[in-house]
């Protein structure tokens, strides 16, 4: 496909893995050619809901845990509990919740890992250059608005599949 992989898939055995962007459908097959490549065993959640009968054995099999995702249930403590039961979890996911422009981030990737006291390891799927860039772990402080501010800045010019729907840097938090 002539992509480049740069950087590394950490050697450790919890963590979240923000994907930016997410821009379509297609980010997800990406993201399970690229754990094969570098293979290691990296996860996801989903909602409950496609973990049925007839899917949720194939959602397993990828990596997948069902997670409830309703107005009662807190999802951000559920995931927590997820790490803190696995000997290995490695949580990829979008932190824009969508595949549609957003604005900005949600943030619960940020809660789950100070929670749960793991690393956070960026992965940029840069279709504009053609790369996929492992940035080196970070690890949250006390202060989530330089935090978040330094995580957003690692994604300056990345271009998602759909260009006019990838997320756009804007240091929001100065």
């Amino acid at each position: 496909m002539k992509w480049k992989l740069i950087g590394e898939i950490p050697k450790i055995d919890k963590m979240i893995l923000p994907v930016i962007p997410h821009t379509h459908w297609n980010d997800f097959f990406m993201g399970i050619i690229i754990r094969n490549v570098i293979d290691e065993k990296i996860n996801f959640v989903g909602k409950k809901e496609i973990f049925g009968p007839l899917t949720g054995w194939f959602f397993e099999i990828m990596g997948g845990t069902s997670v409830e995702r309703n107005s009662k249930s807190n999802t951000v403590n559920s995931i927590v509990e997820i790490f803190k039961t696995r000997r290995v979890f490695r949580l990829a996911l979008s932190p824009e919740g969508t595949r549609k422009k957003v604005k900005d981030w949600k943030t619960g990737f940020y809660h789950i890992a100070k929670l749960a006291n793991v690393p956070i390891c960026l992965v940029s799927f840069d279709y504009g250059k053609k790369q996929i860039v492992f940035h080196k772990l970070f690890y949250t402080t006390n202060n989530m608005k330089k935090d978040m501010s330094f995580l957003k800045g690692q994604f300056k010019g990345v271009v998602g599949r759909i260009p006019k729907y990838s997320w756009v840097y804007e240091d929001n938090f100065n």
